[in-house]
């Protein structure tokens, strides 16, 4: 749901989204798999879960003020397309990966989801072929560059599905790692919305306004 009410992801899937794989340092890969709300595992998103409202009690990446329920969170983040990555050792056949509990080869959810995030359209109708996504890296994984693996299947995947472009909103000025990557990958900073964010990025947790960026790309 948004300030649009429920939108529509446009046509032109180009059919199944593949696993993809990126190797991270200290001989580790992550896969990537794209996931239905349906399909996904009870397990994975009561971890998943917690682990976005702990994002939405820290205050600092996303706009949302009030924790959500269950119920709200899956149909947030897996009302659309949404992939998960899972981090493995560089010496598993990745080809061998063709689902979540191949990846996850009876591992704990906590042990293994490198990052989550989903992709669907950004504005209604005439404007849907404009996507956004939203992402999500457990603090364990941190520090591991599975966020360049994230953000590179991204550019895999949404055209795939059928957009022409990406459109992130709210990008805060204090999340300087995510600018960076986006710029390394070519997207534009578009916009610069003042104050645009009441996070608790001041001194112990205070609040205070930061700005966002709204960054965009084509994939034409």
């Amino acid at each position: 749901m948004s300030a649009y009410g429920t939108i529509k992801a446009p046509q032109g899937s180009t059919g199944p989204l593949p696993v993809l794989s990126y190797n991270l340092p200290n001989d580790l890969v992550l896969t990537t798999h794209p996931v239905q709300g349906a399909d996904a595992p009870a397990e994975l998103i009561d971890f998943l879960f917690a682990t976005f409202n702990k994002e939405i009690e820290d205050g600092k990446t996303y706009p949302q003020e009030d924790q959500m329920t269950r119920d709200q969170f899956v149909a947030y983040f897996f009302s659309s397309t949404t992939i998960v990555a899972i981090v493995s050792p560089a010496s598993v056949d990745v080809a061998s990966l063709k689902t979540l509990e191949d990846a996850r080869a009876g591992r704990p959810w906590e042990e293994v989801v490198g990052g989550v995030y989903y992709i669907k359209p950004n504005y209604p109708g005439r404007s849907s072929h404009n996507c956004n996504a939203g992402f999500i890296v457990p603090p364990s994984q941190r520090g591991r560059k599975v966020g360049y693996g994230l953000a590179e299947s991204f550019l895999v995947y949404a055209p795939k599905l059928g957009y022409k472009s990406s459109v992130f909103n709210l990008v805060y000025s204090n999340n300087v790692a995510s600018l960076r990557l986006w710029d390394k990958l070519g997207f534009q900073r578009v916009g610069l919305i003042p104050k645009a964010g009441r996070l608790k990025t001041g001194p112990n947790g205070a609040e205070e306004y930061v700005d966002a960026v709204v960054v965009y790309k084509s994939f034409e």
